[in-house]
């Protein structure tokens, strides 16, 4: 594993345990109007990230054409307004545990999306690693009572957490992830005041009182600003299926922080969940590389036999030090040159 592939991993790593507290301040907030709270985080993250955006922010925003545009709306509404609003949605006849469950299935769909879409096949080591995680959220999470309505906007949880990464995926390289993350918050903010005032009229905003002012100081400042841009900082280094591996620690770091409000419980399915999840996220992102050693060790005994199975001509072997992390995305510097 080398340095920038280090940080890739650190980078989604810190945003999605960021994710994970914060449904600490999500409970917080319970009584505040849905859309008038996401628009007032999204629209402080966006004031906030301005200055951020980075030199020559408005060339780059020339340059997108109407399908990237739309796109970037899509992810809005989808990976971020309607993946918020459909797990609200889900958790008024189902139990909490419901769609926190199909989003952590989340890596697995992304790892076998994104190669797809890209026009290769999924990678084996990573998908084994998804489902790892996606086994230890489970674990972590349980079940819980539900009905068709819960099952079906838990669905819809599941595909906004899978659009917010596969979307940005093209809009990523041109932007870079701080103009990236501006320019959705800005779209996101819009989307809810057209959401609050569809559907709850003039009582769609109000004034927080002093417990859902933190709470929502938390989500945009912590949460969206500093999350979202460590997210496709990660994602930028590592590819979206490596980062979205991570996801799968956003259940863990909330059962370890419920029961600081005394929302939970940290108990032995929650250690043995957790434990999955690490070693998911450790086999999928190559930081334990055991296939790789193996197929060094067959070269290696290939070239000790005389070179009779060894790759190449005349016997001989060259061993060559593989990447942990091989993907397209796994050189940057020549890909990124957005940011």
């Amino acid at each position: 594993m080398n340095a920038t592939t280090t940080r890739g991993a650190l980078l989604a790593a810190l945003a999605c345990l960021l994710v994970g507290g914060s449904f600490t301040a999500n409970s917080l907030l319970g009584d505040y109007p849905y859309a008038g709270g996401q628009f007032l985080r999204y629209g402080l993250a966006f004031l906030l990230l301005l200055p951020l955006a980075g030199p020559g922010a408005t060339t780059r925003l020339r340059t997108l054409g109407a399908g990237r545009w739309a796109r970037l709306a899509l992810l809005a509404a989808v990976g971020m307004v309607g993946f918020n609003l459909a797990v609200l949605a889900a958790e008024r006849t189902a139990e909490p545990a419901v769609p926190g469950v199909f989003v952590g299935c989340a890596p697995v769909v992304v790892a076998v999306v994104v190669p797809l879409l890209e026009g290769r096949r999924p990678q084996r080591v990573v998908l084994y690693g998804a489902l790892f995680v996606a086994l230890g959220a489970f674990t972590v999470q349980g079940w819980g009572r539900t009905d068709g309505a819960g099952l079906a906007f838990s669905v819809c949880a599941l595909v906004g957490e899978v659009g917010f990464a596969v979307l940005a995926v093209p809009v990523l390289r041109p932007l870079g992830p701080r103009l990236l993350s501006t320019v959705v918050c800005g779209v996101a903010a819009a989307e809810s005041a057209l959401v609050g005032v569809l559907a709850d009229g003039g009582g769609w905003l109000r004034r927080p009182d002093a417990v859902e002012t933190g709470a929502l100081l938390w989500q945009a400042v912590v949460v969206t600003v500093v999350g979202f841009v460590c997210w496709y900082m990660g994602m930028q280094r590592i590819g979206a299926e490596r980062a979205t591996l991570f996801s799968g620690l956003i259940p863990v770091a909330a059962a370890c922080t419920a029961p600081l409000v005394g929302t939970g419980s940290y108990g032995a399915a929650q250690a043995v969940g957790s434990a999955l999840v690490f070693a998911g996220v450790a086999v999928g992102s190559g930081a334990l590389p055991v296939g790789r050693r193996r197929r060094g060790e067959a070269h290696a005994g290939a070239a000790a036999r005389g070179g009779a199975d060894a790759p190449g001509s005349g016997g001989a072997v060259r061993l060559r030090a593989v990447p942990a992390w091989s993907s397209s995305w796994s050189r940057p510097a020549r890909r990124t040159a957005g940011r």
